[in-house]
Formats: C-alpha cells, sequence, structure tokens
C-alpha cells in the first residue's frame, strides 16, 4: 500500500518531466514542428518573433519544470497552473480547432490542472 506522500511526489515527478520534456522537445525542434505549430497559427514572420516566442516558451517551461522539481510548494504549483492557463487561452485563441484535435493536446490540459490543483490543496501554506 502506497502512503499519500509518495503519491503526491509521483504525481509531481510526472509533471516535472512533462515541463522538462516539453521545454527540451520545443529547442530540438526549433526549425521543426516548433515553427510548424507557430505558422499554423499564422505566426510565420518574422524570423526573430517566432523564434523568440519558441525559446521564451522554452524557458517558461523549463522555469516551471526546475521549481516543482527543485521548490515543490504552493508557491510553483501556482505558477504551473498560471503559465499553464495562460498558454491554453493563448492556444485556444490563436487555434481553437486545437480542443478538436484527436490527440487532444489542450484537452490533456484538464487533468494537469487538477494534478496541480491536488497538489496544491495538499501542500503546506
Amino acid at each position: 500500500m502506497t502512503r499519500p506522500a509518495a503519491d503526491d511526489r509521483l504525481l509531481r515527478l510526472s509533471l516535472v518531466a512533462v515541463w522538462l520534456v516539453t521545454a527540451f522537445a520545443s529547442i530540438v525542434e526549433l526549425n521543426g514542428q516548433s515553427r510548424q505549430v507557430l505558422a499554423e497559427a499564422g505566426i510565420a514572420s518574422p524570423p526573430w518573433l517566432v523564434q523568440s516566442l519558441i525559446v521564451g516558451g522554452a524557458a517558461a517551461d523549463l522555469a516551471i519544470g526546475l521549481a516543482l522539481w527543485w521548490r515543490p510548494g504552493r508557491a510553483s504549483y501556482l505558477a504551473a497552473l498560471g503559465l499553464m492557463v495562460l498558454m491554453t487561452a493563448v492556444a485556444t485563441f490563436l487555434q481553437p480547432t486545437l480542443w478538436l484535435h484527436p490527440l487532444g493536446p489542450l484537452l490533456k490540459n484538464l487533468p494537469i490542472a487538477a494534478l496541480l490543483w491536488h497538489l496544491y490543496r495538499r501542500a503546506t501554506p
């Protein structure tokens, strides 16, 4: 039988992986899928803007991933939730059809939000 603290740690580490791998993938695919996602949303130029958006998003993902890993607590859970809500809102504005995508790139944010809220509520103030 697992303990709630061990369960919470597993949930937190899964979220760390989401943010860190997303940051890594954004940079690895800087001139591939990352640019393609923005181009499909109507943002293809100027090149410096596209690159700044990708690198900025990756930096934000990296910061959240590291905060969840090294400094878990209410502040990092709220920061992660806030960034996720902001990115989801922007993606919804730019490409609302992503909500209907068969792989659910935006829909997956709902359980992530639930996990973050659960961890926030269980964290000591």
